[in-house]
């Protein structure tokens, strides 16, 4: 089964070659609609708050709170690549924050064999959620559900509903709390992964495979790709990922606790819903992930310096999750009529 499709609606240069200026413009917007939305966010709210938006510390305080959700979304789309969903992303952040600390204060451990066993067991929970959904042939999303459900009442027996607090050691708080060229050193992190990634979709042969998946598995598998084996390395990334952003959150925090973790997830889903909108409509990427992470961070901090209520984050991703979704519907709707319609003008 697939929860999601994976199609894209950029144009092509033969598409750009006899057209005009003006048509090129017309055929772009579309397409970088979302990046100078966003541009144009930032202008308005730099011309209108000067004093407090377009600052350093207004840039460090978004670069802070975003590269939680920007590394989440970023582990989300490796799935939606091969048309599939994973909601442990937010699910499991929430045990794995609290056990990347509790295995350091409870248990003595040194916070790199305490870090890579998270990372461990992020990866072991990607493998099941591929078994679960190719081998078991079970829905990705009642899948991911039920997997992270699981992981999230594990965070609340392990912690008794109780904080997990105690001294961690500088190596560990420097994860999450070094500055770098006057930014916090998430904003790299976060940099230096979509890089990677996007070399490993856009240029490698296994990025191809993934793309095929998700926007015909029957052909793919027709094609000689192992469906199978893609798929699961899919969720395994996105566990190994979300893990690590597990880590970077329990070294901000530096408290585990279960109620804090889910919050991360909605905004997570929707800048990649939103990644998928622009840059390649019709398809999630790396980019456009970025760019639907950033819209969010730059419109919700606009509208709170401006004295928006504290429902304000919540409302807005929300709207803009059924908008991104809307959009990306239509654009994979437009896509498949224009396949129709292409054959049948020749």
């Amino acid at each position: 089964m697939q929860s999601i499709e994976s199609t894209a609606l950029e144009p092509t240069k033969s598409e750009m070659a006899g057209l005009s200026a003006g048509q090129k413009i017309g055929r772009l917007i579309p397409v970088y609609g979302l990046v100078i939305l966003t541009v144009g966010l930032i202008v308005i709210f730099s011309i209108l708050l000067p004093d407090t938006f377009p600052t350093l510390l207004n840039v460090r305080s978004i670069v802070s709170d975003k590269a939680i959700i920007a590394l989440l979304s970023l582990a989300a789309m490796i799935p939606m690549a091969s048309g599939r969903i994973d909601l442990t992303v937010g699910y499991g952040i929430v045990l794995w924050h609290i056990l990347a600390i509790s295995l350091q204060t409870a248990y003595g451990l040194p916070w790199p064999v305490a870090v890579v066993i998270v990372l461990a067991l992020g990866v072991l929970t990607g493998f099941i959620n591929g078994l679960l959904v190719e081998v078991a042939k079970i829905d990705s999303f009642i899948a991911t559900l039920g997997t992270g459900t699981v992981l999230y009442a594990l965070a609340l027996w392990h912690t008794g509903g109780r904080q997990v607090v105690g001294v961690l050691p500088e190596g560990f708080y420097a994860l999450n709390g070094t500055m770098l060229f006057g930014l916090p050193i998430t904003g790299f992190y976060v940099l230096l992964i979509a890089i990677c990634m996007w070399i490993v979709l856009e240029y490698l042969p296994i990025g191809r495979y993934l793309y095929a998946i998700g926007a015909n598995p029957k052909a793919a598998a027709l094609n000689g790709i192992p469906v199978r084996k893609f798929v699961i390395g899919a969720f395994v990334t996105s566990g190994l990922l979300a893990a690590l952003t597990g880590v970077l959150l329990a070294s901000k925090l530096r408290i585990g606790q279960a109620s804090v973790g889910l919050e991360y997830l909605l905004p997570a889903l929707v800048g990649a819903f939103l990644g998928s909108t622009t840059i390649k409509p019709g398809r999630v990427n790396v980019w456009g992930t970025l760019i639907g992470v950033i819209i969010l961070a730059v419109g919700i901090s606009g509208i709170q310096q401006f004295g928006g209520s504290f429902f304000v984050e919540p409302l807005f991703n929300g709207v803009t999750l059924l908008i991104a979704i809307g959009i990306a519907g239509y654009a994979q709707r437009k896509r498949g009529a224009v396949r129709r319609i292409t054959p049948a003008s020749k």
